[in-house]
């Protein structure tokens, strides 16, 4: 079967492995850019995605990249600690949560795809066609950097893993637009700071209005670490780019139908909205300023969708469903999207990889899509609905509400069993209530059940 992947990011390259991992050899990755550089900052991986990677023998090489948290924080805009939990294996997981570099992991993806399948990453390919032949198989059209002009594939299957400005998503849905803003802007960063807590502490302050994230990438040496943070604010417009300043352009003139802002901008603006958020541990305008770059994003994401798959075509990860960061679970849910369809589609070769499937008159790959889609759209739709809702930071927002001014006992704010399920129940919807994930059968096509 020769199966094309549009997108060489995180879902792009998890798919590639986790079809390997089924018996497939015959993949072709086509990535927009011109080189895999590593790009962006820190994510979470949660023990769902952990599980992937380590049936998927990655788990040594990912757990070296990063940190493994032990403990996750709320806070008010005071520093009043609203609720902690345990992370990870401290929680009841048979595997970890990690904190790592998104480039890193990339590059770490990346490499696993090379040694596994040899030379099948095609650069400077972006998509701008799809077409479903008499036969079933879809050609797919390419402007080609590299040859000044187009190039075109014919594949068995095609899955889009090009990310919330997915290209195959907008050939399917082209009257859709831009993702809609939410209203507040992020900026996010990595600084070298002292070390947070323990060294293993995730720390999320604030409310719905404003609100500051970090957690540590690294190791502590000598009394500091790697922190990788996002400061968030509601009604502020994009600051001035380092690079409009240098080509005399105003900001939002140069946001102008923009979707995504990604550029660099002067910390010092930033560091100033946080300015009295200074708690005992924590001085959050140090570490702004600090920070090696700052990138400013919208906080975005996209509506749910109706159907994945046209053809023998389908989605994966913010391609199929971009949500909110609350809940740090975009980098998972494309994870575990790959490992998925993978599933299905080798269950439903090794099953029938010649004739058509029992009901309906389906062929295998028609029949895996179905199943994938089944298995993953419904609760994709229900999690970002949830993450609009703020998912477990639920409990911020309701001790702003509750407590304006701060409160001398959170148990008299929020009580003990509410904030337990706030937090159990984005556990449940996004997949990894520890007793449900320890139990469930693997992804693994002919793993025991």
């Amino acid at each position: 079967m020769r199966i094309g992947i549009i997108g060489a990011g995180i879902g792009g390259l998890a798919t590639a492995l986790s079809l390997e991992a089924a018996g497939f050899r015959d993949i072709t990755v086509h990535e927009r850019t011109e080189e895999i550089r590593g790009l962006g900052v820190g994510l979470n991986l949660l023990p769902h995605a952990i599980r992937e990677l380590t049936e998927l023998g990655l788990r040594e090489r990912v757990e070296a990249l990063g940190v493994a948290p032990e403990t996750l924080v709320y806070m008010n805009r005071f520093g009043q600690h609203i609720w902690s939990e345990p992370r990870g294996l401290g929680a009841g997981y048979r595997w970890p949560q990690l904190s790592v570099h998104r480039g890193r992991l990339q590059l770490a993806l990346r490499d696993a795809v090379v040694e596994r399948l040899g030379d099948v990453i095609r650069l400077g390919h972006r998509l701008v066609g799809a077409q479903s032949e008499a036969d079933g198989s879809e050609t797919v059209r390419f402007a080609a950097a590299a040859d000044d002009g187009e190039v075109e594939a014919r594949y068995d299957l095609v899955i889009g893993a090009d990310g919330i400005h997915s290209a195959l998503r907008a050939l399917r849905y082209p009257q859709e637009g831009a993702p809609p803003w939410s209203g507040l802007t992020l900026w996010r960063g990595v600084a070298d700071a002292p070390v947070l807590v323990d060294g293993r502490t995730m720390i999320m302050a604030g409310d719905g209005e404003q609100k500051f994230v970090a957690y540590p990438l690294g190791a502590p040496v000598d009394g500091r670490q790697r922190l990788n943070f996002i400061a968030e604010r509601r009604g502020v417009g994009p600051f001035e780019s380092l690079r409009d300043r240098r080509r005399g352009v105003g900001p939002f003139e140069s946001l102008r139908d923009r979707a995504d802002w990604n550029r660099s901008v002067d910390p010092a603006p930033i560091a100033a909205l946080f300015s009295d958020w200074v708690f005992d541990g924590l001085d959050v305008p140090a570490i702004i300023a600090n920070a090696d770059e700052i990138l400013e994003y919208p906080m975005v994401d996209r509506d749910a969708l109706p159907q994945w798959t046209f053809g023998r075509t389908t989605l994966v990860g913010d391609a199929a469903h971009a949500m909110y960061p609350n809940g740090s679970n975009g980098g998972s849910q494309a994870i575990l999207d790959a490992r998925t369809l993978a599933f299905h589609l080798g269950a439903a070769m090794a099953a029938d990889g010649r004739a058509a499937a029992a009901d309906g008159g389906l062929t295998a790959i028609d029949t895996a899509l179905a199943g994938y889609e089944q298995a993953r759209r419904p609760a994709m739709t229900a999690l970002l609905a949830g993450t609009r809702a703020t998912g477990p930071e639920r409990v911020m927002l309701l001790a702003a509400e509750r407590a304006p001014q701060g409160f001398a006992r959170i148990d008299d704010v929020i009580p003990r069993a509410e904030r337990e399920e706030i937090a159990n129940a984005y556990k449940r919807a996004a997949g990894f209530d520890p007793s449900i994930l320890n139990e469930r059968a693997s992804l693994t096509v002919g793993a025991p059940a």
